[in-house]
């Protein structure tokens, strides 16, 4: 999943959303990389698919609903109850509805901003005394879409612009206790969630179009660069929103005019 090898042999790595698409891939690369990870989701089945293989001392499945206030604690409890500490925390679990204001519902809207920003502001406060103990750092998983806007998507949009913002302010906090917390923000990426568009050879081109590779991302493009602002290579980084989006946010939004 990386082509570097980062030192986490002892780290105690937290990955929400850890079953499937972006968060399995970011999983899995902290265990390659000798890390105990603990996979965050709903549904237990797919976590325990994604650490399948791996020893079982260095892993651990937790089937909460992240959107709860009271999960975050008690998933802290239990991996503190199980390894001792914590050092990395992954937020990834994330939720996508599409539609114009004006067509989405109530339940849209709650179901994305319970799961994208409330997840996070719960999750944040449950982890800052372990990572406060373990001089740790938190990454991120927001997008390009929390960085500018996009047509028919306000709402989510909206959600990931909060989370954003919610990594800036809460390194501007935390920074001073040694705590570094930063994003990473990917485009359109093939997962569970894109597949029906990326199954739409005219609807994949679209996307496409805009991104400089000429290709959408995958979960293992995503990875790696999360595990370099959680490494010691990226200590003297924070704050920062880092686009993995094979040159999407590099276009002012021009069309590409194939000549």
């Amino acid at each position: 999943m990386t082509n570097n090898k980062y030192p986490f042999k002892g780290k105690v790595v937290l990955v929400t959303g850890g079953g499937s698409g972006i968060g399995r891939a970011i999983a899995k690369a902290f265990l390659d990389n000798q890390a105990t990870v603990a996979v965050i989701g709903r549904r237990l089945e797919p976590l325990e698919e994604t650490i399948l293989g791996y020893p079982k001392d260095r892993t651990l499945a937790l089937s909460k609903d992240i959107s709860l206030p009271a999960s975050a604690g008690e998933i802290v409890a239990e991996i503190l109850s199980r390894f001792g500490h914590l050092d990395v925390v992954v937020s990834n679990a994330g939720v996508y509805e599409s539609g114009k204001l004006e067509d989405l519902s109530a339940d849209k809207w709650e179901k994305m901003r319970s799961i994208n920003v409330d997840g996070l502001f719960y999750l944040a406060r449950a982890v800052f005394k372990p990572l406060l103990a373990s001089k740790g750092n938190l990454v991120a998983i927001t997008s390009v879409s929390g960085i500018r806007g996009d047509w028919g998507q306000a709402g989510y949009n909206a959600t990931k612009f909060a989370v954003t913002g919610f990594v800036q302010s809460l390194a501007l906090d935390w920074g001073e206790y040694g705590i570094r917390v930063n994003g990473v923000a990917p485009a359109f990426t093939i997962t569970d969630m894109s597949k029906g568009v990326a199954e739409d050879k005219d609807k994949l081109q679209q996307f496409t179009n805009r991104i400089a590779l000429d290709r959408p991302g995958l979960p293992q493009d995503i990875a790696p660069a999360v595990l370099f602002l959680a490494s010691p290579d990226a200590s003297y980084i924070d704050g920062a929103i880092l686009p993995v989006d094979g040159g999407t946010s590099a276009s002012t939004g021009q069309p590409h005019v194939v000549e």
